[in-house]
């Protein structure tokens, strides 16, 4: 039965052995278990049931725990280690779910942003919705899921800037975000979550933006996130363009990972662009992605239907799992493999075609959050329960009419978690508070807390125990 053949890639991959959900951080272009020191090639899917309309509903994809048993049950079975999450309110309570996706080895990427009013950036004029109250949202996400070992990485945008219009207004927006963010981990979060952008792979601003986020002494990106679809059907690393996807970042100093990919345009889905992915060919450049996407919705990528909160896998959900099982259980990295050096310094603004390079940063809209931090009795940090429930009541059935009786979670991570420690880590990691001033062109380096600086200037600041603020730039959610 194809469906056992995918849970024997999944258990190969997860190693069957329990291991601590230790936190991953930043190690030059690539993400580390924060314990072991070992690289870590994000390997996952995309993951937002219903789409943006759940959300308009109430609710997210990790409240329900019963929801969560079912779909972690089948991670497990595809063979991932990451779930990228669009959009989740941050005054519900998250702790089961997120235990779920520990015991099972399962770590999130989030994004920060809803569609709903005052918590996302209108792309084309984003002064309008650059305000106090979604700063507050933001970093009610960010206090949230903070308490959580297995949050991987922060998202400030998804796909905000994707056409001409957005890329002349958003792009100092999405860096004054990315700016904010970092600002309230400084003072609010306890450990470095990293804070990335989710990219329209469009070749108008494909190198452009993505050195415009990077460089500067403030509100510089952690990762870049690649959304492609160009590997279509029958294809071959040269004839789907990948190699000149490796080519354009190759001296990107940060992680790179597909934060989405998967196209539909040839069914069905053959999954040969995994392959090339965890090979040598790109893993000195990209840490891996995440399959666009679980559930099937109106557009058909999905991997998974849900019908009456009953889960029927299809057969691209099969044979995804086998190409997950071909590859190395600990990708490599070649031999030789560049460690590009963060720029400080940004390129003339006149370089960065396609986009409005605008150094000059917004002022920032929610400094009593970084300076006092959001209501912690309406956005409670989230922690690990004991006990979860490590099953679902849902019926599963596989993609040959099957029903799945044995549906337990294997417990494959362990996640035994202290308590949070108040404050931030009390390092300036490139946050700040923007004054909307004067553009230079940058110097110094990320321990400088109160100069002018490649992006634009900054007020002064107490690193430690008092900064903070988020907003974000959201155009194409789903």
């Amino acid at each position: 039965m194809r469906f056992a053949v995918a849970a024997l890639g999944a258990l190969g991959f997860l190693g069957g052995v329990a291991t601590a959900i230790n936190p991953i951080e930043l190690k030059n272009r690539h993400f580390v278990d924060s314990v072991t020191g070992k690289e870590f090639f994000i390997k996952g899917v995309d993951y937002q049931p219903g789409g943006a309309a759940s959300v308009e509903k109430g609710g997210d994809p990790l409240t329900d725990p019963d929801k969560c048993a079912r779909d972690v049950f089948l991670f497990q079975k595809l063979g991932i280690n990451t779930i990228r999450v669009y959009s989740v309110d941050p005054t519900q309570d998250h702790n089961e779910c997120m235990t779920i996706l520990a015991a099972a080895g399962i770590y999130l990427v989030l994004d920060v942003n809803t569609p709903l009013e005052h918590q996302h950036l209108n792309n084309e004029e984003p002064w309008t919705t650059y305000t106090s109250m979604y700063s507050e949202h933001i970093f009610g996400v960010m206090n949230v899921f903070s308490g959580y070992d297995n949050t991987l990485a922060f998202l400030a945008g998804n796909e905000v800037i994707f056409d001409p219009k957005s890329a002349k207004a958003s792009p100092n927006y999405v860096k004054a975000v990315v700016r904010d963010m970092k600002a309230y981990i400084t003072n609010h979060v306890h450990r470095r979550i990293p804070v990335g952008y989710s990219n329209a792979d469009d070749l108008r601003f494909r190198t452009a933006l993505a050195a415009y986020l990077e460089c500067g002494d403030t509100g510089y990106i952690d990762f870049w996130g690649v959304n492609s679809y160009q590997w279509c059907g029958k294809n071959t690393f040269e004839g789907s363009g990948y190699d000149k996807l490796v080519e354009d970042y190759k001296d990107y100093s940060l992680p790179i990972f597909f934060t989405e990919y998967g196209c539909n345009k040839v069914r069905p889905r053959i999954w040969q662009e995994v392959d090339a992915l965890y090979s040598e060919k790109m893993t000195g450049v990209f840490s891996g992605g995440l399959v666009y996407e679980f559930t099937q919705e109106p557009n058909d990528y999905g991997l998974v239907s849900i019908k009456d909160e009953n889960a029927v896998v299809l057969d691209e959900f099969d044979s995804l799992g086998d190409a997950f099982g071909k590859t190395p259980k600990e990708p490599t990295i070649p031999s030789g493999a560049s460690s590009p050096k963060r720029p400080v310094d940004c390129p003339a603004a006149s370089t960065m075609t396609g986009i409005t390079a605008n150094f000059t940063l917004p002022t920032t809209q929610g400094a009593e959050y970084i300076k006092n931090g959001v209501d912690n009795t309406k956005f409670v940090k989230g922690k690990f329960v004991t006990g979860p429930t490590l099953t679902t009541a849902h019926k599963i059935t596989d993609s040959e009419g099957n029903e799945i009786t044995d549906k337990t979670i294997k417990e494959v991570a362990t996640y035994t978690q202290s308590d949070v420690p108040e404050g931030g880590i009390g390092i300036n990691i490139g946050g700040g508070t923007g004054s909307g001033g004067e553009s230079s062109s940058g110097s110094g380096s990320d321990s400088d807390s109160d100069k002018k600086n490649g992006a634009g200037s900054v007020k002064s600041i107490t690193f430690g125990w008092s900064l903070g603020l988020i907003a974000i730039g959201f155009a194409v959610f789903l």
